[in-house]
């Protein structure tokens, strides 16, 4: 599913325009980024959670030369999903629902 289908969902669901939709998921992930890269963390109860871990560096193998190379420490964004949706996901839609 892309963004676009996304707003496409939202705006129908909520009555918005997609100007409107698109407006306020690019205001969302801005803010879940500016959150981010201020050493917070996001946790949205029901779908899960993201944060930043530091990455240890390491030595990795370039897969273009098969040489050995640096791999720097470095900062990662990483997400946590919930049990509500990890458990929406293994059980999956109804019947009836995939139909429509």
């Amino acid at each position: 599913m892309t963004k676009t289908e996304i707003i496409d969902i939202v705006a129908q669901g909520t009555g918005l325009t997609k100007v409107e939709t698109a407006a306020v998921i690019d205001g969302f992930l801005a803010t879940i980024t500016y959150a981010l890269a201020t050493g917070n963390h996001v946790t949205l109860r029901g779908f899960g959670s993201f944060r930043v871990v530091q990455r240890s560096g390491r030595t990795g193998i370039n897969p273009k030369t098969g040489k050995a190379m640096n791999v720097p420490p470095h900062k990662s964004p990483v997400f946590r999903a919930s049990k509500d949706l990890r458990k929406a996901v293994e059980q999956g839609l109804p019947e009836r629902e995939l139909a429509e």
